[in-house]
């Protein structure tokens, strides 16, 4: 299946998003493909984002994003409990086949993001002042994220960018509701020290 592919089908049967997640869920179990492709479009761009975060690299985080939706898109009658938010049992997919990939592929890739910061300067043209440190601060903070270790950066990313409460979080990670809190506190702390120069505010 090309998850991917899936991207721009929304205007088809139904022509619209309005569907709760529940609804969705519902059409899915019973075999409604359409409904899977309004899945894909409501949530593709926040779990890539997700994905992205936690390792670096586009191309990487396209193909794990399809990994994910394959697995929930078999995963629908045998693992989602109809109990557990649609959105939490996604990112939970999307945060182990993430840590699969990165266990895996943990001697092989480089996580300062060095490469994928240096690819912003490269346009010819000269840039103002203040888009330039926009630049520099987007590089910063990606390598500031690829150097908290794996736990921190998972609970910060999920916290932080994807605004999950500690409750989902714990659901997600399979954490407790302590070491969440212990490790966000950490990687704020970690954040904040090397981007301070760029930053006054607390993240």
């Amino acid at each position: 299946m090309d998850i991917m592919g899936l991207t721009g089908q929304s205007k088809t049967k139904t022509g619209t998003l309005s569907n709760s997640s529940e609804e969705l869920v519902e059409r899915v179990q019973s075999g409604d493909k359409e409904a899977f492709h309004q899945v894909f479009e409501r949530y593709g761009r926040p779990i890539i984002s997700f994905i992205y975060d936690m390792v670096g690299h586009q191309d990487l985080a396209e193909d794990l994003t399809q990994e994910t939706f394959v697995r929930a898109f078999k995963g629908f009658d045998k693992s989602f409990w109809a109990e557990t938010k649609f959105s939490t049992w996604l990112f939970s997919i999307a945060k182990n086949v993430t840590r699969e990939s990165l266990r895996t592929r943990r001697s092989k890739q480089n996580l300062t993001l060095e490469d994928a910061g240096a690819d912003n300067f490269k346009d010819k043209q000269a840039l103002p002042e203040g888009a330039l440190l926009n630049k520099e601060l987007n590089i910063l903070i990606k390598q500031a994220l690829a150097n908290l270790d794996e736990d921190k950066r998972l609970v910060f990313t999920l916290q932080v960018f994807n605004h999950h409460s500690y409750e989902e979080i714990v659901e997600i990670t399979g954490f407790s509701l302590g070491k969440v809190k212990t490790d966000l506190r950490r990687a704020r702390a970690e954040m904040r020290e090397k981007i301070r120069p760029y930053m006054e505010s607390d993240l």
